[in-house]
């Protein structure tokens, strides 16, 4: 009899499956053979077999319709399609960056066959360095080199024509040529030596001016119209200096834009003295603008750094390194004094370079290949004594870095150490001679161009202790403390305005470009004179008179003789309550000689102007406007 209950099932071992892929000759393993797997081959989906077809009758459809336009067609189309002309540019860029790469690792490694014309610096270890080092380890590679120049390329004929329209290629006459050359070297070079002065005049004397650095002569020429005759400038048909000087810039800039220059040493050199240019009309086109660029140039060509720092370089000759001196400590002077005056961050940190510091020699090697002849014609034979003043500037410029370390928005109050550490370099710096015989009168202004600067350092060090005292001041410390800095400042105000008193009395403002003018009542007068040349004196005049006025609200500003005469000042003239010491400034006068008329200034009024540093550095804006 059949039993009602169902058996229930028994649950079977898991199937084993062995593996699809075997070893040919796995049985081998026993006899020690080694193990050899067979490819798979790869397992085609119907979807794979659909995109393949779909990829087949596209392909052939391309082929058809190639075989149906054949009679058309001027090229095989089994050949590959022409290349496009951004193609063959990129080709050939990419070639000459290859050769570039190649030229400077043979270089590095001492094993260039051909003579190198163009510095380059390799960088830190961070940079292309560490690649070099590969190739010759346990070396010391030389990180500066010189490299072959590379060709330099046409320049586009639609550029051509504009640069054309422009009047880029049209110099000033012969005369006018030899008038801006010659101020060029008496108030521009004694300053920022930037140019070797042998080269240009050869070309001047040769008849070939036209064959040097274009760009550079609209650059030399536009930075020395201020100094220029104002027949000179009314011969070349211009109405002003400032017309003059915009027309100049106008060319300069514009060469530098479109002129194809590839030299780095000319284009740091341009930008330099582009960073003359100031004007409220051109606002991102300023000195710090410019001046940014020729430093970041200078650190390309590794300017800041000794190219003998592990030991002598061949490479280079001493000529090649006083002019790097000069060009990297001109950059070093700008960058010190704008951030002064702008009150900007400096671009340059002091521990990134060991460049040595300029020699007065440096200045002379390029005056030294001059022929007699032609230095008597244009380079002021006061020429090593101006070479001493700018090493002092530099020297100065190296203390106003550290003085305005004391102006960062996150560093701490320095401590009394610090502070009297950086006030004993403060007085060791060396100034030239005032009252030494026999200095001409450009020696003697470009004298007190120095005091100048060190009486503006000495301001920016001891303004922000007249009211903070230093960090970790000791208990038993004068409680004056905060007094006697500020009276120090006021002492440094003081010898500025015996300074620009002497300058107006000696008949030495020609010289200026202008002139660091601290005393209200003085600066507006000179201003209202130089406003006829320079931009922003009236820029500067008009600010002033709105600062004095929140001060004192019946001040009228002062006007010249020669002013009322010519009836600049309407109002002067129009309302018998704006008269010239309408509202009396208390202090002492001054017989001004050149203007004829007496002057009174305030020291508290010109203190409480004068609360920022940037103020003190009027310098700077003047001489590039």
């Amino acid at each position: 009899m059949e039993s009602s209950s169902q058996s229930t099932p028994v649950a079977k071992p898991a199937r084993r499956y062995r593996s699809t892929v075997a070893c040919d000759a796995c049985r081998q393993r026993k006899d020690g053979a080694d193990c050899v797997v067979t490819a798979r081959k790869p397992k085609v989906t119907p979807k794979a077999r659909k995109h393949a077809s779909n990829r087949s009758q596209r392909s052939s459809s391309r082929v058809r319709g190639l075989a149906v336009d054949s009679d058309t067609m001027t090229t095989d189309p089994r050949q590959p399609a022409p290349r496009r002309e951004e193609d063959l540019v990129h080709d050939q860029n990419s070639r000459e960056e290859e050769e570039n790469g190649l030229e400077i690792a043979s270089a590095a490694l001492g094993q260039s066959q051909t003579t190198g014309g163009v510095p380059f610096y390799t960088g830190e270890k961070t940079g292309p360095t560490s690649a070099l080092e590969l190739c010759s380890p346990g070396t010391a590679l030389q990180r500066h080199l010189l490299i072959p120049s590379r060709a330099r390329k046409p320049i586009p004929e639609e550029d051509r024509k504009f640069l054309l329209a422009k009047g880029v290629f049209a110099l000033p006459g012969n005369d006018t040529c030899a008038s801006l050359l010659r101020a060029y070297m008496s108030h521009v070079h004694p300053i920022m030596p930037i140019i070797e002065i042998d080269q240009i005049l050869n070309h001047y004397h040769d008849g070939r001016l036209h064959e040097y650095n274009i760009l550079l002569l609209w650059c030399i020429f536009f930075a020395a119209v201020n100094f220029i005759p104002a027949s000179v400038v009314q011969k070349e048909g211009y109405k002003s200096r400032k017309e003059m000087k915009s027309v100049l810039y106008s060319r300069a800039k514009c060469m530098y834009s479109n002129g194809g220059e590839r030299d780095k040493i000319a284009l740091l050199q341009a930008s330099l003295l582009l960073g003359f240019w100031h004007s409220e009309l051109d606002e991102h086109m300023q000195p710090w603008y410019w001046t940014g660029i020729a430093i970041s140039l200078c650190q390309v060509l590794g300017l800041h750094r000794n190219p003998d720092g592990s030991r002598y370089n061949p490479n280079f000759t001493e000529q090649q390194r006083m002019l790097w001196r000069r060009l990297w400590w001109s950059c070093f002077f700008r960058d010190r004094w704008l951030g002064l005056t702008y009150g900007r961050p400096l671009r340059i940190n002091i521990q990134d370079c060991d460049t040595p510091m300029p020699l007065a020699s440096d200045l002379l090697y390029d005056v030294a290949a001059v022929p007699g002849f032609l230095s008597d014609a244009f380079i002021p034979k006061e020429m090593t004594q101006l070479g001493r003043y700018w090493v002092m500037l530099v020297d100065l410029s190296k203390v106003l870095g550290e003085c305005l370390m004391n102006y960062q928005v996150m560093k701490p109050m320095p401590s009394l150490d610090e502070v009297e550490a950086l006030e004993t370099k403060l007085l060791r710096c060396q100034l030239p001679d005032k009252y030494e015989k026999g200095l001409t009168r450009l020696a003697t202004f470009n004298c007190y161009h120095v005091h100048l600067h060190y009486q503006a350092l000495a301001i920016t060090f001891y303004r922000p202790f007249s009211s903070e005292t230093a960090d970790t001041l000791p208990s038993n410390y004068p409680e004056d403390w905060c007094l006697r800095m500020r009276l120090k400042a006021d002492a440094a105000a003081s010898q500025t305005t015996g300074i620009l008193e002497t300058l107006a009395q000696n008949n030495l403002l020609d010289f200026a470009g202008p002139m660091t003018l601290h005393k209200i009542e003085m600066l507006m007068l000179i201003m209202e004179e130089l406003q006829k040349t320079y931009t922003v004196a009236s820029l500067y005049r008009g600010i002033f008179v709105k600062a004095i006025q929140q001060l004192f609200p019946t001040y009228r500003p002062c006007t010249s003789p020669s002013a009322q005469a010519a009836g600049v000042n309407q109002e002067n003239a129009t309302n018998p309550s704006a008269s010239l010491n309408a509202e009396p400034i208390t202090g002492v006068p001054f017989e001004d000689s050149q203007y004829g008329m007496g002057v009174v200034f305030n020291d508290g009024l010109v203190d409480a102007l004068m609360d920022h540093a940037s103020l003190f550095n009027i310098w700077e804006h003047w001489e590039s406007s």
